[in-house]
């Protein structure tokens, strides 16, 4: 029996060694898988904060276009609004000289003639300019605004109030709401 108890305390302790090893094989396994798993979730969390950072790239760049568009759009309307600015700038002295033409008297029958044909070509074009947009700066008697007048001299008259304009010196102008030339006036002191 002592041989059998040998042998069954041998046995028994072969089996606590292959349990120990087992156990210890199992935690190896469980630290290498571990490691493993916290070395998938850096590298998901890494992927996730690339992801996030290319979305708001993405978010940025998309706004930037947008925004690009969207001033495009806003600089074609102006271009297309104030086309005919330039024109209209260099046809203000051609619209003064026929009004000072036009203030001229004329006696001469060939005088009326003359100022008849100049008097509907102004006309014409004061027509041709107001389609486009042209307007003429009210001036005598309102009140002085710097953004449409330019006082050129000051005078006074008791009978108005300060700040108006007394006389037209030039003619003003404006394209839509841009001002192509202030009215050069007189104000009232």
């Amino acid at each position: 029996m002592s041989e059998t108890t040998e042998n069954k305390e041998q046995l028994e302790e072969v089996n606590e060694q292959a349990n120990e090893a087992e156990t210890n094989g199992t935690e190896t396994n469980e630290q290498v898988e571990l490691s493993v798993e916290e070395q998938l979730n850096v590298k998901i969390t890494e992927l996730e904060a690339k992801l996030q950072e290319e979305e708001s790239r993405y978010l940025r760049l998309r706004a930037d276009f947008d925004n690009i568009r969207r001033r495009t759009q806003l600089d074609r309307e102006a271009a297309e609004k104030y086309r005919a600015q330039k024109l209209l700038t260099e046809l203000l002295p051609v619209i003064d000289n026929l009004d000072r033409a036009l203030q001229v008297e004329v006696n001469s029958d060939d005088a009326v003639s003359l100022y008849k044909g100049i008097e509907m070509v102004y006309k014409t074009l004061i027509e041709a300019t107001k389609q486009e947009g042209l307007e003429l700066i009210p001036a005598e008697g309102e009140v002085f605004d710097p953004n449409i007048h330019q006082a050129v001299m000051q005078e006074a008259d008791s009978e108005k109030e300060t700040g108006i304009v007394l006389r037209e010196l030039q003619k003003g102008y404006k394209l839509k709401d841009r001002v192509l030339r202030p009215s050069m006036v007189s104000v009232n002191e």
